[in-house]
């Protein structure tokens, strides 16, 4: 009997340590896709970018109304200053 209690507990250790290794390379898998997808958005994001800052480059767009969408939602001073706006003061930034 003692011996087929040994074989359990082996059994029950290895189990434990592949279930463990499922989850490891479960994990490894979501960060990958995660990974890609931040990729893919911040792709989206740059060719977005690019096609609306050429429609106003080229007047298919109007550049007025594009700086000041960029006005009201960029508070960093360095993505302000990208655009050449001015830095917002801390009190528009809270809305005070």
């Amino acid at each position: 009997m003692a011996k087929l209690d040994d074989q359990i507990s082996t059994l029950e250790e290895k189990l434990k340590q592949l279930k463990l290794r499922q989850q490891r390379t479960l994990a490894r898998q979501r960060a990958a896709e995660d990974q890609r997808e931040r990729k893919a958005e911040t792709r989206r994001k740059i060719l977005v970018g690019t096609v609306v800052m050429a429609k106003a480059r080229d007047g298919e767009m109007d550049a007025t109304q594009l700086r000041g969408w960029m006005d009201q939602a960029l508070t960093r001073r360095d993505d302000r200053a990208l655009f050449g706006l001015a830095p917002r003061e801390v009190s528009e930034i809270r809305g005070v």
